[in-house]
């Protein structure tokens, strides 16, 4: 059976009291609507429709970022939910087989849930996801028959008997795109709000003859984020589950509450992660690699036993290989450290290449700017760099060369070289008082006489 989605993210957010969509405020470094199109994904669509309206063209460029074969349409008028899906009949014209309705502000669904939606239409003409909810409050009610949905009955219109419900509408559903379409097309729009609710397909449905059910999530994955305090719940959430999960594949995390992950973190197994460390969108780390305390990850793959921090950066394009080591206040930038090579303590390697079993020394620079342009530096292997060494790029290192300490580097070096270049140094007897002298007296002329 052919499945399609189709994500609700046209709304504003008022109470967010933010220039940016709702949709898109970041949740583990992510837009929540890529939560939700990430859970979407286990079903194996054909066909994912957003419709989006506030701030449409950024959540198109964000829509395309996490998904280019997604199409959104646009809901110029805020007319309610049933409007909103309407909005994507053109995009789905032709289409047969299920479509699935979610929600971009609602980013913890499982996948799993989404699959028993799908497999229950296997026994009804429309789904409905609902919860059991702790608090019930003004969630509107899921009437039951057995395992047939009556019907749903918003809070304001509920008798004391429907207010003593515990099971809730989560507002997801599951139906026939044709048949969806139908009963759309049947939704009126005479409510105290003017609007068109999604919500009324259940009763035309059954009016039609039509089987109804709904089918039950845990509370926590319906959780909707409409306030910035939401969205650092949500946050919260995620990372408690997201450490979770890592503990039960084999990682240690020495402080768990103090690590900070990602949607799309990677982590094998024997894997340590020491505390307060942050791991930004995009990294990978493999089996049995040790990243110590206060680093700072984001767009990298650690290799297999290689070693990071305490208080390293690894940025954008970074590869360590295997059993590497990158130590503290190090920062690497769209670079390939090889096998076993070495940056231990107070460097900055960027646009770089490093051979395998090379030793950068202390306070080593790759001058990768120019101003305009990024150059490359290439450093061979089984090289030794000496303390402070400037590569000042493009420039190229042989294999098990030599850089004094303190060196400049500004042309290439062969292979086996020792390249040194330094300034003579010169001592001057008795100078160093003299000197002391004339600067203290022209602070105290520039301070009115203070001393």
């Amino acid at each position: 059976m052919s499945t399609a989605l189709i994500i609700l993210a046209a709304g504003k957010g008022t109470r967010m009291n933010s220039d940016l969509p709702k949709v898109l405020h970041p949740i583990a470094q992510a837009p929540m609507l890529a939560h939700a199109m990430r859970a979407g994904r286990a079903l194996d669509p054909d066909q994912t429709v957003i419709v989006a309206g506030h701030e449409a063209e950024a959540v198109t460029a964000a829509v395309a970022e996490i998904d280019d074969d997604a199409q959104v349409v646009l809901q110029t008028e805020q007319l309610g939910t049933a409007h909103a899906v309407d909005q994507a009949r053109a995009a789905l014209d032709g289409f047969e087989g299920d479509v699935v309705v979610l929600y971009g502000d609602t980013p913890f669904l499982q996948s799993e849930t989404l699959e028993r939606m799908v497999a229950a239409r296997a026994e009804a003409d429309l789904v409905i996801l609902g919860f059991e909810a702790a608090d019930p409050a003004r969630y509107g009610r899921l009437v039951m028959d057995g395992a047939s949905l009556e019907r749903i009955v918003e809070y304001k219109d509920a008798s004391d008997t429907e207010r003593s419900i515990k099971f809730c509408n989560s507002g997801l559903l599951a139906c026939d795109a044709k048949l969806l379409f139908e009963l759309i097309a049947k939704v009126g729009n005479q409510n105290a709000s003017g609007e068109y609710y999604l919500t009324d397909v259940v009763e035309l449905a059954r009016a039609d003859g039509r089987s109804v059910t709904a089918i039950a999530c845990d509370e926590s994955e319906t959780l909707g984020v409409n306030s910035r305090a939401d969205l650092a719940r949500a946050d919260a959430v995620f990372q408690t589950r997201a450490r979770a999960e890592l503990l039960d594949l084999g990682v240690t995390l020495m402080a768990p509450e103090t690590v900070y992950l990602s949607l799309d973190t990677v982590i094998g197994r024997d894997a340590v992660i020491e505390p307060n460390v942050v791991f930004g969108p995009g990294v990978t780390v493999e089996s049995g690699a040790l990243i110590r305390a206060f680093s700072h990850l984001e767009g990298c793959h650690v290799g297999s036993g290689a070693k990071v921090g305490p208080y390293a950066r690894l940025r954008p394009g970074t590869e360590l290989a295997e059993n590497t080591h990158i130590g503290n206040f190090v920062e690497i930038k769209n670079a390939e450290i090889a096998e076993g090579a070495k940056v231990n303590h107070l460097s900055y390697i960027g646009d770089a290449s490093v051979g395998t079993k090379t030793n950068i020394g202390a306070g080593t620079i790759t001058c990768n700017y120019d101003g305009v342009m990024k150059h490359h530096t290439e450093i061979g292997a089984n090289a030794f760099i000496g303390s402070n060494t400037m590569f000042i790029a493009p420039v190229k290192v042989g294999n098990e060369a030599v850089t004094a300490t303190g060196t400049v580097v500004t042309k290439d070096i062969e292979d086996g070289a020792l390249s040194m270049s330094r300034t003579p140094q010169v001592n001057k007897p008795g100078r160093a008082q003299k000197l002391m002298d004339i600067l203290r007296a022209k602070k105290a002329r520039r301070d009115g006489g203070k001393t």
